[in-house]
């Protein structure tokens, strides 16, 4: 009897309906899948299908608003955490200037047309024209497979998200505020203080107590991500006390977190895989539960609201995209890779009508319209962008290929259990994310009596390694070596996996000019030719501040020069840390065109230095969090200088605080001579005091 009534319509029993509802967010993406249909447009469709206003299989409960809210913020924050704030910066006017004609066109076009056509009055027109401004990145994944997220129109598309997401988000918060509230002067007045705190406290203060947070929580990986979780609901609660949409709070939050969560870290991977496949799914669902059909086919004026959006909002978002590409002089298939990424409508959308909707400013008709919005934006958006990107990728890969991008394979020798994460961590964000190859940490196990051992001691040490590289959804092949001693097994793993990398821990305990790093490196400098980093991390990678690169005379005349330079802005980029480059003034003119010239774009600053005397009262410029990184040389080679071999010394008696690398670029083999034309430039500036 129990059984029978826990199968009644509505399902009532708890465990019945998540299973249910578990079940459509597995099968449905799957299924539909298959005829190139984003699993968006399903979940929204199983909500409507098993809504109260479908076959009325589930009710929407508090459970169920519950998460759908959660998804809801999640959405907003995921947005913030993923703008490259860089690119933005680089491309600011550009990106301002579209996000500018994406607001306004479909905002003006759509008040408009509500006011006259509609006979909306004005609040109610404003906030039904804004469902047309906002767009979700729902295309990003298929411009990210075809390589093409490093474009320039991905990355003024990405940065006019910023602006016209949070231009109507407080367009909402300003109509919302009015219709509620009274709307003199003090009440203005009041709201944009109540602001202007409020963003001050979550963009200011949040990232501070964030950084200081992952330092004492940094071996809490699961804590981490419910301090982040944290902050997204306590900044939209905040949003909501000073007067504004909760996802608002949420959005200012991702902002805030953005430099601080790596995009290649175990905790992106959680926040990104809780996100996508049990919050966010629960939303779309939610909002498909909202939608009453009958009423979209049965009442005259949702046909028309629905019809006049899903005509005006493709048309406006192109019109915006055609002007950018004028402006600028950007191609045809860039303008319509833009429309293509900012024609879906999601998130921002959904959040402007549900809010018009709670309120009583819209109704059920326009809800309705808004919805068959999503389902067609989200269509043309995804079908649009995977027919020009395709032609797109097509062009850039007839281009030249860079030496500096071919695949990285990186071996990590592990010989201190405590330095693994870091050391994994770092190789993951020093890897071309463009390539697939995995990470390759080694133990080399000394040939004798105790061997079988200490392979078994390794082994289970390396477990770790993998354990922790797995949650940054990073592939890892672990390697062991038996070998007379560690610096054969870890040449012999270089020859025969194919190394282009080495990441070895630095060896505190050796404190002599000549052993600094220990004997393993020299005899590793001596007889390979492969990019070494000799790294001791301090500070937890993600709370890196700055990153100093100090750089010798004539280091753009090594063979691996823009490997290195690929490499320390791959990091920049992953920790959201500015750089700053120190050298000789002809070497700096060379730095900044390599810099500029290629991706990914970086903030970087230029100063000069003379000596290696300056180097070593530096200490004085950098703050506790900043990140020293001195590119050396072999001897021998173009770049060198005697007085690199007391760099190691003062690195470990003045920077004992701050992590640091020592970067020893790939070099010409021993038997291939350097270019004549190089050889002659190589001693056109030469200085024994500089680097």
């Amino acid at each position: 009897m129990k059984l029978l009534m826990s199968l009644a319509l509505p399902f009532e029993e708890p465990i019945l309906i998540f299973t249910l509802v578990l079940l459509v967010i597995l099968v449905v993406p799957i299924f539909l899948k298959r005829f190139n249909i984003p699993g968006i447009v399903g979940l929204i469709v199983a909500g409507v299908i098993l809504g109260p206003n479908g076959f009325h299989i589930l009710e929407r409960d508090a459970s169920i608003v519950l998460f759908g809210t959660v998804g809801l913020l999640y959405i907003m924050f995921q947005a913030g955490l993923e703008i490259d704030m860089i690119d933005f910066k680089r491309y600011k006017v550009r990106s301002i200037v579209f996000g500018t004609l994406t607001f306004l066109i479909p905002s003006i076009v759509g008040t408009l047309v509500f006011l006259y056509l509609h006979d909306y009055n004005i609040k109610p027109a404003i906030l039904l024209a804004s469902m047309f401004a906002p767009h979700t990145l729902l295309a990003y994944p298929i411009i990210s497979r075809l390589g093409l997220s490093k474009n320039e129109a991905v990355t003024i598309t990405i940065g006019g998200t910023l602006i016209t997401d949070t231009a109507v988000l407080f367009v909402l918060a300003i109509i919302i505020n009015s219709t509620q509230g009274d709307t003199n002067i003090g009440f203005w007045v009041w709201m944009v203080i109540k602001m202007i705190l409020f963003v001050a406290v979550v963009l200011w203060l949040f990232p501070k107590i964030a950084q200081w947070m992952f330092k004492q929580l940094e071996s809490e990986k699961g804590a981490q991500y419910i301090f982040v979780l944290t902050v997204i609901f306590f900044a939209a609660f905040l949003s909501e006390l000073a007067g504004m949409e909760a996802i608002i709070g949420a959005f200012l939050a991702g902002l805030a977190l953005n430099p601080l969560i790596p995009h290649t870290s175990p905790l992106m991977n959680r926040v990104d895989f809780v996100g996508n496949n049990i919050f966010v799914p629960f939303f779309l669902i939610s909002t498909g539960m909202l939608v009453d059909l009958k009423v979209l086919f049965t009442d005259t004026n949702a046909m028309l609201i629905a019809a006049t959006i899903v005509v005006l909002s493709p048309l406006t978002k192109y019109a915006a995209a055609f002007i950018t590409q004028k402006l600028f002089k950007f191609s045809v298939l860039q303008r319509n890779l833009m429309f293509g990424l900012s024609s879906a409508h999601a998130a921002a959308t959904l959040a402007v009508v549900l809010a018009g909707y709670e309120i009583g400013l819209i109704g059920e008709s326009a809800l309705n319209g808004a919805v068959v919005l999503i389902l067609s934006s989200s269509m043309v958006s995804s079908l649009s962008t995977e027919k020009v990107g395709k032609k797109l990728a097509i062009m850039e890969s007839r281009r030249k290929p860079d030496i500096s991008q071919k695949p990285d394979r990186i071996l990590v020798p592990i010989g201190n259990p405590v330095t693994i994460e870091r050391l994994i961590d770092l190789s993951v964000m020093l890897k071309n994310p463009q390539h697939k190859e995995p990470i390759y940490p080694l133990a080399v196990v000394i040939d004798n009596e105790h061997a079988e051992e200490e392979i078994f001691k390794k082994n289970k040490m390396l477990q770790e390694a993998i354990t922790h590289a797995s949650a940054t959804d990073n592939d890892v092949q672990l390697v062991s070596k038996i070998d007379v001693n560690v610096s054969s097994g870890i040449l012999r793993a270089i020859k025969e996996l194919m190394i282009t990398e080495v990441v070895l821990g630095w060896n505190a305990k050796i404190t002599t000019k000549d052993r600094i790093f220990g004997s393993v490196l020299d005899k590793l400098l001596e007889n390979t030719d492969e990019m070494i980093l000799v790294c001791k991390l301090i500070q937890p990678l993600n709370t890196t501040g700055r990153i100093m690169v100090i750089v010798p005379t004539n280091a753009e005349l090594e063979r691996g020069y823009m490997r290195w330079i690929r490499s320390v802005k791959l990091l920049s980029t992953q920790l959201g840390a500015p750089i700053i480059f120190r050298a000789r003034r002809r070497t700096l003119n060379k730095l900044k065109k390599a810099v500029n010239s290629t991706k990914p774009t970086v903030e970087a600053t230029y100063q000069e230095y003379t000596s290696l005397n300056e180097f070593a009262n530096m200490k004085s410029e950098l703050k506790k969090d900043d990140m020293v990184v001195v590119i050396s040389a072999r001897k021998k080679t173009v770049s060198y200088n005697s007085n690199m071999d007391y760099v190691p010394r003062v690195l470990s008696r003045n920077y004992k605080d701050n992590s640091f690398i020592v970067v020893y670029p790939e070099q010409y083999s021993e038997y291939q001579t350097v270019p004549v034309k190089q050889t002659s430039m190589a001693h056109e500036e030469t200085d024994s005091e500089a680097i």
